[in-house]
């Protein structure tokens, strides 16, 4: 079958799999981005979450033997659920859209397997036809091989943007010795619109694309040691992931595609009751979380977030919970932060607290100086209250 025919026989294929738009580009490098990508390792803008070997991000050759085409794909996912969790009588926390429904890396693959599959019965060539699929933990870096294969344009929050599906989609790639006429890539459309740059809350854009991924609310709910304190209250009662620069986006008004069943959220799952979640077990966590992207870190991340959450929505309520968390939780760092919790949510001298927290103190590592300064912190908000 001739170049141009495999490729529309590639796009239909594609459509009766379930794919909602695919791109295909050349395996040219990408080495054009490689200062703006060393220049952000410098700065410290890298969260380590991103394949460390520069030279297989930016060059198909290295990581494929004689790659000729990238063809790339985007799933859209829903933005609004057609059913709320209930009222209760616990506040609740909410995961960013882009982890509901099930892992999202398992659904990219499986619709690349299938659409492979499809590919090598299409060819029907002599030589072998070969495939590298990825999905975001791949070497290449997602966004700019959909922007060169023509998907959409990269916005100022460094998010893929469709014309037909906003920035709500998720991208994957496959690697192949196929010959494929690529498509044209898609220029930047955000003229002077800055958006996304004004309502990030920590200020994680730098106006260009590029993102100071340490400042990143989404990679700060992933990370497994203490919260800085600065970043705490800007999560509000979100405990997995940010998407703030992709609801405030004009191309993104009105988007919310349900096209994939194992994409829609269990309401219960994506807004969990928060108090719960402090003593949930392996078991049961695994079961309810297990399926999500959003559970890839483990609970440690989720709960040490939720924890925030109760102090962000000022639940009082939460003090005992928070109170057995420090007495019985194996692990530092979420004693630490239900420490913090208890400081901030303690609304009145208490003596007994004071001697709860003096106690739970004391059996710290005392080299651990991060973990006894939250405890400490605490403490000195209780102190205050005497004062008062």
């Amino acid at each position: 079958m001739v170049n141009d025919q495999l490729k529309q026989a590639i796009i239909a294929a594609s459509q009766e799999i379930g794919i909602d738009k695919i791109g295909f580009t050349t395996a040219a490098d990408f080495e054009h981005l490689r200062p703006s990508l060393v220049a952000q390792k410098a700065a410290g803008h890298t969260t380590g979450f991103e394949h460390q070997n520069l030279d297989e991000r930016l060059d198909p050759d290295l990581i494929f033997d004689q790659p000729q085409s990238i063809i790339a794909i985007a799933l859209a996912y829903p933005t609004r659920m057609k059913q709320r969790p209930p009222r209760t009588d616990y506040h609740r926390g909410q995961f960013a859209r882009a982890s509901w429904g099930d892992d999202y890396h398992q659904i990219l693959r499986n619709k690349m397997t299938a659409l492979i599959a499809q590919i090598k019965e299409l060819a029907d060539q002599a030589t072998e036809i070969t495939f590298k699929p990825m999905v975001d933990t791949g070497e290449l870096i997602d966004v700019a091989v959909a922007q060169r294969a023509g998907l959409g344009f990269i916005g100022r929050n460094g998010l893929l943007i469709t014309p037909e599906f906003g920035s709500y989609v998720y991208l994957g790639e496959i690697i192949t010795n196929l010959s494929l006429t690529p498509d044209q890539p898609m220029a930047n459309q955000c003229g002077t619109c800055r958006r996304c740059i004004e309502a990030c809350p920590p200020q994680a854009l730098m106006g260009d694309g590029r993102l100071n991924g340490q400042r990143c609310l989404s990679y700060q709910t992933q990370t497994k040691g203490l919260m800085p304190a600065e970043f705490r209250p800007l999560i509000r009662n979100v405990i997995y992931g940010c998407d703030i620069c992709q609801i405030v986006c004009p191309f993104n008004k009105g988007k919310d595609y349900h096209y994939h069943e194992d994409m829609e959220p269990d309401p219960e799952a994506v807004m969990p009751e928060l108090v719960p979640l402090l003593s949930i077990s392996n078991h049961d966590f695994k079961l309810k979380f297990g399926p999500m992207a959003g559970s890839w870190r483990g609970k440690k991340p989720l709960q040490r977030n939720a924890i925030i959450a109760l102090v962000n929505l000022h639940d009082h309520s939460a003090l005992p919970n928070l109170l057995a968390v420090i007495d019985t939780d194996p692990r530092p760092v979420i004693r630490a932060t239900a420490a913090w919790a208890v400081g901030e949510l303690a609304e009145q001298a208490n003596p007994v607290l004071n001697d709860f927290l003096k106690q739970a103190l004391a059996k710290e590592d005392p080299t651990n100086q991060e973990i006894i300064q939250e405890y400490q912190q605490a403490l000195a908000k209780l102190a205050a209250l005497e004062q008062q």
